[in-house]
């Protein structure tokens, strides 16, 4: 119901905001966009999970859709955000005539949509890290929506026209620095990077430091979508140590220690040969 409330009056901003000609409400709409997709992922996410054992060739299921699909909303909201910065330029320079009512009503309305969508998602936020992330994203809306009618009261009271460009900027301004950790995030779990939260060098001294482990090499540890890190490693051990209790050690470890609770380990006795040739 969230996802249609604000779809639905996504594209109610964008046709007031042409139409009114007012920069605030184009801005605006494109902020209600992370809302709309940020909540589409995560509705996507849960049904992909809820679909995880259906696999053909996608070994890792189709989680990585998330991924792309975040990095795409990175990318439009970008260029929604240098297009208000230029209009908003221009429109300094030559102010367009605002009309100051209709924006104020719609932007009224979109302060609702937006309590109405917080109220909805407030609950399963709690549950789910994905439905919490479109929780944040309506939250700031909200503050975005709030702004919008400040301008137009502003406007509607003084006839400042200059008053819309500049809350327009103050919301791209406001969009932006989510954007680009928005971006950064999705490119680095594209290249699969290691988690931020997860030091390399430490991790491998501590699954070293087990007990009967003499070496720990061809380690990898990245993510698969949010919150799904992921590991595997070679452990090799001396001659004589069991290698169920190493296993089961290093499973704990990497799930309590460091959140990772699927990872690949191999257990190799300290005489075999052969992993040296792996060049990466």
């Amino acid at each position: 119901m969230a996802f249609g409330l604000l779809a639905a009056f996504m594209v109610v901003e964008v046709v007031a905001g042409l139409l009114t000609a007012s920069l605030a409400l184009l801005s605006d709409a494109g902020h209600m966009l992370t809302d709309v997709l940020g909540l589409g992922m995560a509705l996507a996410a849960i049904q992909l999970a809820s679909r995880g054992s259906e696999r053909s060739h996608q070994t890792f299921g189709l989680y990585r859709l998330e991924i792309l699909a975040a990095l795409a909303n990175a990318v439009l909201l970008f260029g929604v955000a240098i297009y208000v910065f230029i209009e908003a330029a221009r429109r300094f320079d030559d102010p367009a005539e605002v009309l100051g009512l209709p924006l104020l009503v719609v932007a009224s309305v979109g302060l609702v949509v937006n309590v109405i969508a917080f109220l909805l998602l407030r609950a399963g936020s709690k549950e789910s890290l994905n439905l919490h992330g479109a929780y944040l994203e309506v939250v700031s809306d909200t503050i975005g929506s709030v702004g919008v009618i400040a301008g137009g009261l502003v406007i509607q009271v003084t006839g400042w026209t200059w008053v819309d460009p500049a809350v327009g900027v103050a919301i791209g301004l406001w969009i932006l620095p989510r954007t680009w950790r928005l971006g950064a995030q999705a490119v680095r779990i594209l290249v699969q990077a290691a988690p931020p939260n997860v030091d390399l060098d430490e991790l491998q001294a501590t699954l070293a430091g087990l007990t009967g482990v003499v070496d720990v090499h061809d380690l990898h540890v990245w993510t698969l979508t949010s919150e799904m890190e992921v590991a595997s490693a070679h452990l090799m051990v001396a001659q004589g140590t069991e290698h169920h209790a190493v296993l089961d050690q290093a499973r704990d470890l990497l799930r309590d220690r460091y959140g990772i609770s699927h990872a690949t380990l191999q257990v190799e006795p300290d005489d075999h040969q052969g992993c040296h040739e792996v060049a990466w």
